[in-house]
């Protein structure tokens, strides 16, 4: 599920300000650049979730035996092809 773009941007202000409150870096100039680039990682990591998730919907839709969605069954393949998918994608 993708987020909406406010949904992000208000994410980034959250890790941003959460990260200078912990110290864990100061700024010298402008947030902006580095708002920019927390939102281009976040977007970028969202994306890969979903390439996974329709590959292994794809993967689940080509099975001979139609899988019901939600069936534990399916959920145990899903969960299996996912863990599989983002392994072949170096996410784990």
């Amino acid at each position: 599920m993708m987020l909406s773009d406010d949904k992000i941007s208000h994410t980034t202000h959250i890790v941003l300000k959460g990260l200078m409150e912990k110290g864990l870096i100061t700024l010298k100039e402008d947030a902006g650049l580095l708002r920019r680039e927390i939102k281009r990682t976040i977007t970028s990591e969202l994306k890969i979730g979903e390439d996974i998730d329709e590959a292994v919907r794809r993967k689940l839709e080509s099975f001979s035996k139609k899988l019901v969605e939600g069936s534990t069954e399916w959920e145990v393949l899903y969960r299996k092809y996912f863990e599989e998918e983002s392994a072949r994608k170096g996410k784990r």
